[in-house]
């Protein structure tokens, strides 16, 4: 999700899924090649598991990109054919991808040689008019030539013309029965379900039959939900149930990241959603919205905003 996975966002989600596998915002093999590679790449090791999500179209450039990525230790690299966007379309890159199997076969051999770590395809389950459990069928058989077993799919086609991006998340309809029936035809690869899971039951009942779940923009817009939903994905009682310890955290990675030159905006804006759902929500998130941008506002901004909520969390 590009602007809004950064390093911070993944930091912030760390502090709530001790356990998710975190991926990067999508990053263009272009932007490897002629940006700041610091700022594209680097992390906080705390992050850890990070996947980094690539956007591009060419062989060589991919694994170039991965050559260069490869020093900043990440876990494992994801080629996007999912994104439905014009500027993603226009750059060939993205869902538009998926029209192209054999292409995203070469890419993903290309990945493969540049490195050993783990590698992942995320798509969509069509794109326009096609018949989606073909066409799903072979771009998946096509791709796997290539070595991989990870699909990530949302279960939405992918409109590439006459859709925006957010439409294309919302209209097409959920098909979770035409990626469970890939799943079940295909128990050697490893196929992660995406799109519409909102509540732990949503993963619990994906997680029947999918070997993962990713959660996107209700991860974002609701990371209080973070801890639930870790829980359901492991049948395992929530690793965060108190918010003291995320609080002190958070306030702390501010003040050091203050120290780098990093604005308290730069971080505090991902974390607005953390107490939704509880007494003293809307004052923390107020306290951030109306301060976080001052050139003074650091971790203490953090412990102030959060201390009337954790008052009443504890009373």
């Amino acid at each position: 999700m590009m602007d809004w996975t950064d390093r911070h966002c993944r930091f912030f989600h760390r502090l709530l899924a001790p356990r998710a596998l975190l991926f990067s915002e999508m990053v263009t093999t272009g932007a490897i090649r002629h940006g700041p590679t610091d700022r594209l790449l680097a992390f906080d090791a705390r992050e850890q598991p990070v996947i980094l999500q690539l956007g591009g179209s060419e062989p060589d450039e991919l694994a170039a990109a991965i050559r260069t990525a490869e020093a900043f230790g990440y876990a494992g690299y994801d080629l996007n054919c999912g994104c439905p966007s014009d500027r993603v379309q226009k750059g060939r890159f993205g869902a538009c991808l998926m029209a192209e199997p054999e292409r995203v076969r070469d890419c993903l051999s290309a990945m493969r040689e540049a490195t050993a770590k783990p590698l992942s395809v995320k798509s969509r389950i069509g794109i326009d008019d096609v018949d989606e459990a073909p066409f799903l069928e072979r771009f998946v058989t096509t791709v796997a030539e290539a070595g991989i077993d990870t699909f990530v799919i949302h279960a939405r086609k992918a409109w590439l013309q006459g859709l925006s991006p957010k439409q294309n998340r919302e209209v097409p309809p959920l098909r979770y029965a035409l990626v469970e029936a890939l799943q079940r035809h295909h128990p050697e690869l490893r196929i992660v379900l995406n799109g519409g899971l909102r509540t732990p039951g949503d993963v619990a009942r994906a997680m029947r039959w999918a070997k993962g779940v990713m959660i996107g923009r209700e991860a974002y817009q609701n990371p209080a939900s973070l801890p639930a939903l870790e829980a359901a994905a492991w049948n395992r009682p929530p690793p965060v149930t108190d918010f003291t310890a995320v609080v002190a955290a958070l306030a702390d990675y501010v003040d050091q990241s203050r120290g780098q030159g990093v604005p308290a905006a730069a971080i505090l804006r991902h974390t607005l959603g953390l107490f939704n759902g509880r007494p003293g929500a809307r004052l923390w998130r107020r306290t951030l919205s109306d301060e976080m941008r001052s050139p003074l506002a650091a971790g203490d901004l953090v412990r102030r905003a959060a201390a009337p909520v954790l008052e009443r969390q504890a009373a």
